[in-house]
């Protein structure tokens, strides 16, 4: 009986997402100015996330019931939570349309069984972000100028993370990634400069040197993970400060 109640509460195993679940949305409702309704859309938006894990699982295995159940569980939380917030602020609707797309790319790559394949993870990143737009969006009452840089900047972070962690993990013997993670970092750098945004190259920089520094390098698993948390939390610190 223990067991299977332990079977209908998964936690996804992505320990990256994480931060991309938190960062963008706390960017958004910090920019675009806390209101309570931050509350249930946050809880309704982790209840998703946690409800799309176990979703994907069941498509790929063979234990479609057993994950269907964590399905179930996150996704009536969820759907609670959500209708909340599109009561008080119909138009969130509008962010979860835009989603579905992107999520069908997750699907069909989780059926093809290639749930690291890098448009995969691009589509992931995309999803997030635009959860960091419907944040600002409840705060602001309107999409401005401001939240596309937010989110911009969160999708070019993260994007850069995925570059940096197939070298050192699933491609660390691939020279085409070790140029691709350098050259897209380089050109982070660079592009920030030419279009005017000098200063938010600061939130980049620690992800710039352990591209280069540490590739080629043997991680655990384990510090990779965590140095990729502190990097996350860098990142979120400096974008709060170059926002103030």
């Amino acid at each position: 009986m223990k067991d299977q109640q332990k079977q209908k509460w998964i936690i996804p195993k992505q320990h990256g997402a994480w931060a991309m679940l938190a960062i963008p949305f706390l960017l958004g409702a910090y920019a675009g100015g806390f209101a309570w309704l931050h509350l249930p859309l946050f809880l309704g938006w982790l209840f998703l996330y946690l409800a799309t894990y176990p979703l994907l699982m069941a498509i790929k295995s063979k234990r479609k019931q057993e994950y269907m159940k964590s399905f179930y569980c996150y996704m009536a939380i969820a759907a609670a939570l959500l209708a909340i917030c599109l009561w008080h602020a119909p138009s969130l609707f509008y962010f979860g349309v835009v989603m579905v797309p992107l999520f069908l790319v997750n699907i069909y790559y989780t059926k093809r069984k290639q749930e690291r394949a890098f448009w995969n993870d691009v589509a992931a990143i995309a999803v997030f972000c635009i959860g960091g737009l419907a944040s600002f969006y409840i705060g602001r009452g309107a999409l401005t100028v401001q939240a596309l840089e937010l989110v911009i900047f969160c999708f070019l972070f993260f994007l850069g993370s995925t570059f940096y962690v197939k070298t050192m993990i699933r491609e660390k013997k691939n020279p085409i990634y070790k140029w691709l993670s350098w050259g897209y970092h380089g050109l982070l750098i660079i592009g920030l400069v030419a279009i005017g945004y000098p200063l938010f190259v600061l939130a980049y920089v620690p992800s710039v040197v352990r591209a280069v520094y540490l590739y080629g390098k043997s991680l655990p698993i384990m510090k990779l993970g965590i140095l990729e948390v502190a990097n996350a939390i860098y990142f979120f610190i400096a974008m709060v400060v170059l926002y103030s």
